[in-house]
């Protein structure tokens, strides 16, 4: 059966941050480099989803989150609003992550059409976001029809500490 994607509001979010955590700590312990490094614990990472729950509560943040029909949790996004006057037309997608048990049938691609879907709902013409260079995601975003705009060396450091390139991505959206 096929994993069923919906967004989750600030009521709900308390509720998953413990599964949210797991999913988290799987893309670190996978070498995703997702902001955080290797031997981070369930409570750090479940406290990172609970600092998130004023921006989905103000709707500057939408959060989406995949289930399996056990009611397991398999992945989540983010979409995050840009709220100055002069970028109320974009917005970035961030933290796409899809368990390992569950890569390779098309979940990431269902979870980014779903943040497009919302950022054309709101108004947004340009989205934006990054990922570790040479990473499995940028297959899913080249194909999704986004486009490299440029690289940082040594950006961010993978989850054990080595230094990796960031590749940044835009897509246009139709107005």
């Amino acid at each position: 059966m096929t994993p069923a994607i919906r967004p989750l509001t600030a009521d709900d979010l308390p509720a998953h941050c413990d599964a949210l955590a797991d999913l988290l700590l799987d893309a670190v312990d996978d070498g995703a480099s997702v902001g955080f490094l290797a031997g981070t614990g369930r409570d750090e990472a479940a406290a990172w989803w609970r600092t998130l729950h004023p921006s989905v509560a103000d709707g500057s943040r939408l959060l989406w989150a995949a289930t399996g029909p056990d009611g397991r949790l398999l992945g989540t996004v983010s979409l995050v609003r840009e709220t100055r006057p002069n970028g109320r037309h974009r917005a970035e997608v961030a933290k796409l992550l899809v368990h390992r048990d569950a890569r390779g049938a098309g979940l990431g691609r269902r979870l980014l059409a779903a943040a497009e879907q919302a950022a054309r709902d709101t108004g947004a013409t340009l989205l934006l976001l990054d990922t570790q260079t040479g990473s499995a995601a940028e297959h899913l975003y080249r194909t999704a029809g986004w486009t490299a705009f440029g690289t940082v060396p040594e950006h961010a450091a993978t989850p054990d500490g080595v230094l990796a390139d960031t590749t940044y991505y835009y897509k246009r959206l139709p107005a």
